[in-house]
């Protein structure tokens, strides 16, 4: 174990904080509240979004960019909205030396800025549907913030368009939905539960929001994702209209959507062990580390030149290579310092490999196996497969591990208190028992899932025992 990382089992916040500060991945700002995002956690945000960005480019979405600054009446025009976000909304009142005639707010999402654009530039459904997205930071001016998962400025993605009818709008935001479940589990190798938010949980000027929930290592959720169908709510406000086939004026139907940074703290979160992070080999900014390891000097000439020969054969078949040939530190170090940042994959070359012809593969799970240098990128290739698959197996057990069904509404509050977890039980739609969870277990329902094994109500509401109308998940969350 790293001497110097707070075990998981002694104190999870604390592991959690020591692993994005010693693996450098940010570090806190001068600004209360705001984080700086080092260059190896900033290489792990833009292998997210390059990923990201390419599955919403080739489901037909274009990135644009809008100001950063809104006029405040803007937020006012849907009340709703206003409502949901007027206690982290930022407000700039002097520039310039002067005080503004109208403040202007600094964005905590884009949605009024963005259709106060959309009414300028669609006139007819030929103009439809625009599907949009920007790559940007926003500002949420948060009381507890935490590295990663809640900082008072963060970097996202926010995707939003505009739709002829009700229906189509509701199929983009099923189809978002799914490319976030797709890129989560398969890239990030995070499980994930989908479903419908409830009223009282979902977007604020939203008619249905979508999310993905995933298990973090202390068995709370994490909303990793979301998607809103906002109905009209917006293009009404904004006046956001279209002329249709027959040449009757409508309002468009609109959704929104949108990942950010805290997925980075979802890494560290479902995959990180005591030694530090693990990284899904798909978006790890070096997924092989090699490591030269010399007591001669006469030998050093022969592992450099075999060590070449591996980093070039790796490259040309495109894996992310990093050599690390730090000759104030010793091999030990590096390899403690290599697992802390989560590298799927070490290579050590010594002169014993050089007189075998073969290098040692070491994994992030430390597994070690002799591969002999002709074998080496078939080796590394199957590996870093391996390690992709095994990360998502083992927090997909997790998860499952501690997901429950509890029979009694007593049993889930001392569960829940004493070790935590996902809780699937029958809900009957109201609203005070929604507060009840709250108040009395300090979780919320996190989602209606979409699974068909747990979609239809099996008894009564496990609260107030009325009829129980859907099937929910509960958990405490971040």
């Amino acid at each position: 174990m790293a001497s110097f990382i707070t075990p998981k089992s002694e104190n999870y916040a604390q592991w959690y904080t020591d692993v994005v500060l010693k693996a450098e991945l940010a570090d806190y700002s001068p600004v209360k509240g705001c984080m700086v995002i080092r260059p190896y956690g900033f290489a792990i945000w833009e292998n997210l979004k390059t990923t990201l960005d390419g599955y919403l480019k080739e489901s037909g979405h274009q990135n644009a960019y809008f100001p950063l600054f809104i006029p405040y009446s803007f937020l006012r025009k849907e009340a709703e909205h206003v409502e949901g976000f007027s206690p982290e909304v930022a407000v700039v009142t002097h520039a310039g030396g002067k005080k503004l005639e109208e403040p202007l707010v600094v964005r905590p999402t884009s949605e009024t800025i963005m259709y106060a654009m959309f009414a300028k530039w669609i006139r007819s459904y030929r103009d439809l549907p625009l599907l949009m997205n920007q790559w940007a930071n926003v500002v949420r001016w948060e009381m507890r913030t935490r590295l990663f998962l809640r900082t008072t400025e963060f970097l996202w993605q926010e995707g939003h368009t505009a739709h002829c009818t009700y229906e189509e709008a509701e199929e983009e935001a099923l189809r978002i939905i799914e490319i976030y479940r797709k890129f989560v589990e398969d890239d990030l190798a995070i499980p994930v539960w989908v479903g419908q938010k409830t009223k009282r949980e979902r977007f604020a000027g939203a008619i249905h929001t979508y999310t993905i929930e995933a298990m973090m290592g202390d068995r709370k959720a994490l909303q990793a994702g979301t998607s809103h169908n906002l109905g009209q709510n917006f293009s009404t406000a904004f006046e956001v209209k279209f002329q249709d086939r027959d040449g009757e004026w409508k309002y468009v139907w609109q959704t929104s959507w949108g990942v950010s940074t805290r997925l980075i703290g979802a890494l560290i979160m479902v995959h990180g062990d005591d030694q530090g992070l693990r990284l899904p080999p798909r978006i790890s900014p070096i997924q092989v580390v090699i490591i030269p390891i010399w007591q001669k000097e006469k030998k050093r000439q022969e592992i450099i030149q075999t060590l070449q020969h591996v980093k070039q054969a790796l490259q040309n078949a495109g894996v992310r290579v990093y050599v690390d040939d730090r000759d104030y530190v010793t091999p030990g170090f590096k390899f403690n310092d290599w697992e802390l940042r989560g590298v799927p994959c070490r290579i050590e070359i010594g002169p014993r490999d050089v007189e075998k012809n073969q290098v040692l593969l070491v994994t992030r799970f430390r597994d070690k196996i002799p591969v002999g240098i002709a074998d080496v990128v078939e080796k590394v290739l199957e590996h870093l497969q391996a390690v992709q698959i095994r990360l998502f197996k083992d927090a997909q057990t997790f998860m499952n591990e501690h997901t429950h069904e509890p029979a009694k509404y007593e049993d889930f509050l001392a569960r829940i208190e004493e070790e935590g977890g996902f809780y699937i039980m029958n809900w009957c739609g109201e609203e005070s028992c929604e507060d009840r969870l709250k108040e009395e277990a300090k979780a919320t329902i996190r989602c209606i899932p979409f699974r068909e094994e747990v979609k239809h109500p099996t008894g009564p509401c496990l609260v107030c025992h009325n009829e129980g109308k859907f099937r929910v998940l509960v958990a405490r969350a971040y």
